[in-house]
């Protein structure tokens, strides 16, 4: 008979099932969790680039370059932009205090380390964000600006828009990863672009080592390429896992400066090797000499949904309202047309007149002299009408005299009417001017001489010239601005002097003058205009500077 043994706790058999058991679960579980804490393989990121001279805009080298990717903290170089844009226009000023939010202090890295309600002043700011590329400082950068990141995000929109970054969308201020925030190796290459020549004077930034934020000193993440590449001076990194290592990069040698653009790199070095590649193969492609063709600067967007057209010569300001496109075209002259016959009739009647009461010996000397000068002029002698016509009505200049065809006309019409209707009265009258008009020859409409016994008033006393140093006022710079009121000229002019130094690029040409009055010396700018005073006011307000323009007096 046999015998079925089960296992029970009290077997050995049992208690080696449950250990294994045990065992086999431990182990998945740590499989399990293994799998889940070891680092995933991303995938590579799309390769894009593009080489272009940056002197005259012509590409190079392009790969991919229309594809839409992810730019990562390329998307800085927009909101630096924008950041210079707003202090060339007056909007705030490198000074001004900005208080950081809460929404800016979140950002993750890479990050300045910025503390709600902390102040710094803007232009640390835009050293972290150009340098270190640090995000709560881009975003502090959009909501300073904008009141928002979501607004800031629609100027950044409407500013590529304006230059011609077709294939490009912003979600953000600073380039972390966001579902639909793409652009293109050429649109981030056109932005390089305009970073370098639109604004020059902040270029230099992006070619610093390291520099000093405000609250430290920081590192630029370009600066493996800037050491280690000859003549490089920017501009951009950016790295997020969806992108890759991305770089926006510049080089200038002698006459040349190419712009090379990399998406997708797989790491630092293997992007900076491929953008040192790029730009050995943009200098050896771009012509040694070429004319430099600056891109076009777009309108001024505005601090809102204003789009301000900006003039050649001077800074451009926002103003409420449409943008309205006018033909400049001429289409008709404004000029009146004059009145038919309207100047013939009283000029023939004064020619008449004055032919009756000219002495015959007097107008004989005269047509003579006018025979003569008209044949030095033209070479050929005047013409004469028909025998039964005024034989002698001369031809004066064109500078605003009676012209020969439309006194002849005149006078042929008149003897026209008077023989068709004739009136015993009127056609002896009119016999008898005809015939005084026939014999006495016309002198044109020459002024008489001015009479010897006329008396010359005496000549004033010469004055003694006045020197301008400086710009006048003509051209419609009789405007001005004031920055204060003091006690002593010497405490006006220092004044003069430190904003004149503060303020170069709107001061710069204009006369500075201390007014002496009653209640003090006025340190004034004068020789400006309107638009400049303007300009000038808004930026000194802005830095606390106090500052009244100065109309037309």
């Amino acid at each position: 008979m046999a015998v079925i043994t089960q296992d029970t706790p009290a077997s050995g058999r049992y208690f080696r099932t449950r250990f294994l058991w045990a065992a086999a679960g431990i182990l998945l579980a740590v499989l399990g969790l293994g799998l889940g804490l070891a680092p995933q393989r991303a995938q590579a990121a799309p390769y894009a680039a593009m080489v272009i001279d940056a002197r005259t805009g012509e590409v190079l080298h392009s790969r991919n370059a229309d594809t839409r990717l992810h730019p990562a903290s390329l998307t800085k170089m927009m909101t630096l932009y924008i950041a210079f844009e707003a202090v060339r226009n007056g909007e705030i000023t490198l000074d001004t205090k900005v208080k950081i939010s809460r929404n800016a202090a979140a950002e993750p890295p890479s990050k300045l380390g910025l503390k709600s309600g902390q102040r710094i002043a803007f232009r640390y700011l835009i050293r972290a964000a150009a340098v270190k590329s640090a995000n709560d400082a881009a975003t502090a950068i959009g909501e300073t600006l904008s009141g928002s990141e979501a607004a800031f995000t629609r100027r950044m929109n409407r500013t590529a828009k304006a230059l011609g970054m077709t294939r490009t969308t912003f979600k953000n201020a600073h380039g972390l990863t966001a579902s639909g925030h793409l652009s293109t190796a050429s649109d981030m290459t056109t932005l390089g672009r305009h970073l370098l020549y639109d604004y020059p004077e902040y270029y230099n930034l992006f070619s610093r080592r390291s520099t000093n934020a405000g609250i430290r000193e920081v590192p630029n993440t370009n600066r493996r390429l800037l050491a280690a590449y000859r003549g490089a001076d920017g501009i951009k990194t950016g790295y997020t896992r969806a992108a890759g290592f991305n770089l926006v990069a510049s080089a200038k040698r002698g006459n040349e400066r190419i712009i090379a653009t990399v998406f997708g790199g797989k790491s630092t070095t293997s992007r900076n090797a491929k953008v040192a590649e790029l730009l050995d193969l943009g200098f050896r492609r771009a012509p040694s000499r070429a004319a430099l063709r600056k891109p076009q600067r777009p309108a001024y967007q505005g601090a809102g949904n204003v789009v301000v057209a900006e003039a050649d010569d001077g800074p451009a300001h926002a103003v409420a309202g449409k943008t309205i496109r006018v033909s400049g075209q001429v289409e008709t002259s404004l000029r009146p047309k004059l009145r038919p016959g309207a100047s013939e009739s009283p000029v023939l009647v004064a020619a008449l007149e004055e032919a009756l009461q000219t002495p015959p010996a007097e107008a004989a000397a005269a047509e003579t002299e006018t025979e003569t000068e008209t044949e030095t002029e033209t070479g050929a002698a005047p013409e004469k009408t028909a025998p039964d016509q005024i034989e002698n009505v001369q031809t004066v200049s064109a500078d605003g005299a009676l012209q020969r065809d439309a006194v002849r006309d005149s006078i042929a019409v008149a003897l026209a009417e008077a023989e068709a209707e004739p009136a015993p009265l009127e056609t002896a009258a009119a016999a008898t001017l005809i015939a005084a008009v026939q014999q006495v020859p016309f002198a044109g409409l020459r002024p008489a001489a001015r009479p010897a016994s006329l008396a010359l008033a005496e000549a004033s006393p010469e004055l003694e010239p006045v020197v301008v140093t400086r710009l006048s006022t003509s051209g419609g710079r009789y405007w001005g601005i004031n920055v204060g009121l003091y006690s002593s000229r010497y405490q006006a002019e220092k004044v003069l002097l430190r904003t004149a130094l503060s303020e170069l690029e709107t001061l710069d040409g204009s006369l500075r003058k201390v007014a002496n009055t009653r209640r003090g010396f006025e340190a004034n700018f004068l020789g400006m205009s309107q638009e400049q005073a303007e300009l000038a006011c808004r930026r000194l307000n802005a830095r606390n500077v106090t500052c009244n323009p100065i109309g037309p007096s």
